[in-house]
């Protein structure tokens, strides 16, 4: 996508500077221009809304996990019984 654009944008570029002879040409990739880069603005607005969307569900899923942890009890492993060694000094 982001190389698409930066394709688009050169060309938007390189034909504004091969027809800068002629005035309606100019107004014509001006106005293409403009309505090209309104159209990239949407769905950029877009890809973020989708990737804000993601990120509030990714961060109410983990809240709510939290608080599942939190009103379960911690399993706690039984203590296991071991034999003391002794150390004689010498």
């Amino acid at each position: 996508m982001e190389k698409f654009t930066l394709g688009l944008v050169i060309g938007a570029v390189a034909g504004a500077l091969a027809t800068a002879n002629s005035y309606k040409m100019r107004t014509l990739v001006r106005k293409t221009q403009a309505e090209l880069q309104a159209k990239l603005d949407q769905m950029m607005d877009e890809k973020i809304r989708a990737m804000e969307a993601m990120t509030d569900e990714i961060k109410t899923e983990t809240a709510e996990a939290a608080a599942e942890a939190e009103n379960k009890p911690a399993k706690v492993a039984p203590k296991r019984k071991t034999a003391k060694k002794t150390v004689e000094a010498n």
